[in-house]
């Protein structure tokens, strides 16, 4: 049965959180003296209202969530993140139309980072807070901030938290799920704090060292520069981002482990040692071929190889140098990681590699299997057998995943993109990376892309954000079936 009005009650929620986050921009609308605190009053104004009044009516009303209400809470409740998050581009004017206003929107709150905006550097400050803002609510998912709150709704948590966390795993830090998700945000809160210190102290402006902390601690890759990090040419100030792209693209339960000091629990996890040799390898082989093939110093080398790895990888997204000059053996590589990810229960979005890491395993077992027949073989991650339940949910994810790369490349095509553009397109957008091949490259934008195709690719945002199944399963029969 699904509980209508656990669904208005925890929307209204959301709404009135993310109004009164879009008021804190008027902050930097007075600090450099622009008119864009007009539209972030009225956006803000208008999100609490309709949320207060949602919240008002489902006050005294059984808000008890079941899985599937727990699942149409979180598809309703992003869409209408994005929704309300398209207010202050349109009625400041930043974006002249409803089309952009909803790509803009739907790539920051799923933190992909493609953008149609050709001049970031003209945007009202607020405005680019606002736009960067998006990105770190949708980094670690508004839900699981409303999670955090639930107690104080008089709704069960559990139901969204396993619905909207990201990553197939969901691991809990804490036998109550209110615990890890403030847990959680707040491993978030002080991860982003801390790297702004680190840029500003490292000659960044205290505003855009603000903005590229939010991004860069939710993978979003949103930039107060048109030439993204290419703009901040420094060492320090990259290899600072290198690192805090590469925690956020880590397990944060793995991450609290760290903070705890249980160092040794650590190393045990398969994915996070796949993760490093992942990153180390490709990294070091792109440092030589830039060494020995196209002549650059062998620090820049390594940093920017390092950089573009580890922003693709972890689909931050951030740009350092434009990876497709280099060939097309590079281009080529950089398109395989668009599918990679980082670590499942991440702010990062992609495939996840736990979800390669089991299906390699098991393929590699099978040649084991077809050698011995009788024999019991079983499939090992941590030390801990997987669950066939879970082999046959990962092999299904990722062939929906292929199926929706194929035809979603299929149709932006046909709507008017070259066929390595579309491909790009598709992929980027599905992965949440943000920069593609083609004419979506790393130095150029999703500005000319067709309208329609815009709001496929803002579709497959929001499909690959919340993992597939999340925004798939209310579309199947089973889903409204009484038992």
């Amino acid at each position: 049965m699904i509980q209508g009005y656990a669904i208005l009650k925890v929307v209204g929620v959301q709404l009135i959180l993310i109004g009164l986050l879009m008021l804190t921009g008027i902050i930097f609308s007075f600090a450099f003296q622009e008119n864009d605190w007009k539209a972030l009053l009225i956006s803000g104004g208008i999100s609490i209202v309709i949320g207060g009044v949602l919240w008002f009516i489902t006050a005294n009303k059984n808000t008890k969530v079941n899985k599937r209400t727990g699942y149409l809470i979180v598809f309703i409740g992003w869409l209408m993140m994005i929704l309300f998050g398209m207010l202050p581009y349109l009625i400041s004017g930043s974006v002249s139309n409803v089309t952009d206003a909803f790509f803009e929107s739907v790539s920051g709150m799923t933190t992909t980072g493609a953008s149609i905006i050709r001049d970031i550097e003209s945007l009202p400050k607020g405005i680019l807070y606002w736009r960067s803002l998006t990105q770190w609510i949708g980094g670690m998912g508004i839900i699981v901030l409303t999670v955090a709150l639930f107690p104080l709704l008089g709704i069960g948590g559990v139901e969204l938290f396993v619905a909207e966390a990201p990553g197939p795993t969901s691991d809990k830090l804490h036998p109550r799920i209110q615990e890890t998700a403030k847990r959680l945000w707040l491993i978030y809160v002080g991860l982003t704090v801390l790297l702004t210190i680190l840029l500003a102290l490292e000659g960044m402006t205290l505003y855009d060292a603000i903005n590229h902390s939010l991004t860069t601690m939710a993978t979003g890759g949103f930039s107060t520069k048109n030439a993204s990090m290419m703009y901040y040419n420094i060492p320090i100030i990259q290899y600072t981002i290198i690192i805090f792209m590469f925690i956020a693209g880590i397990n944060y339960s793995v991450i609290y482990l760290g903070l705890q000091g249980h160092f040794r629990n650590i190393w045990k996890s398969d994915e996070f040692k796949a993760y490093l040799f992942l990153v180390l390898t490709t990294s070091i082989g792109l440092m030589f071929y830039l060494y020995f093939r196209k002549g650059l110093p062998l620090e820049q080398s390594f940093r920017d190889s390092t950089f573009q790895v580890v922003s693709i990888i972890t689909t931050t997204g951030f740009v350092s140098a434009d990876y497709t000059s280099y060939s097309e053996v590079v281009t080529l590589l950089f398109f395989i990681l668009l599918f990679s990810g980082a670590c499942a229960g991440s702010t990062s979005g992609g495939i996840k590699l736990i979800r390669h890491l089991v299906f390699f395993k098991n393929s590699f077992l099978e040649f084991k299997r077809l050698l011995h027949p009788k024999a019991i073989i079983p499939l090992r991650v941590n030390n801990v057998t997987v669950a066939p339940r879970i082999m046959t949910h990962i092999l299904v994810f990722l062939l929906i995943y292929l199926a929706l790369f194929v035809i979603g490349s299929i149709v932006v095509t046909a709507l008017g993109m070259d066929f390595l553009s579309a491909i790009g397109a598709v992929a980027t957008s599905l992965g949440n990376v943000g920069p593609g091949i083609g004419s979506v490259g790393p130095i150029s934008n999703f500005a000319e892309v067709p309208t329609a195709a815009k709001w496929i690719l803002g579709f497959l945002m929001l499909l690959g954000r919340l993992e597939l199944f999340t925004i798939l399963v209310p579309f199947t029969p089973y889903f409204w079936k009484s038992n």
